[in-house]
């Protein structure tokens, strides 16, 4: 990603505008410290990913998941007869 000083930004301002629309963020920064981000509008939010539900269709679980192994379980603890 391109950083372009304060300076330059105000000087370029209409084809930076241009390249961010088309999809080229760029940092401005001052002094050498970035300080803000340019994106297009549609670009996604990074914050709004979700990862909930990211495997779906990929990963079956079994009908009896809360029970499986419990005789093992019980087994090992003493607990059956």
């Amino acid at each position: 990603m391109q950083t372009i000083n304060i300076h330059e930004a105000k000087t370029h301002l209409s084809r930076l505008v241009e390249q961010a629309a088309k999809g080229e963020s760029f940092v401005i920064a001052k002094a050498g410290k970035p300080l803000v981000k340019v994106v297009p509008l549609d670009a996604p939010d990074t914050k709004s990913t979700k990862r909930l539900g990211f495997m779906l269709g990929q990963i079956d679980v079994p009908d009896d998941f809360d029970h499986m192994g419990s005789a093992e379980i019980e087994s090992l603890f003493g607990l059956t007869e």
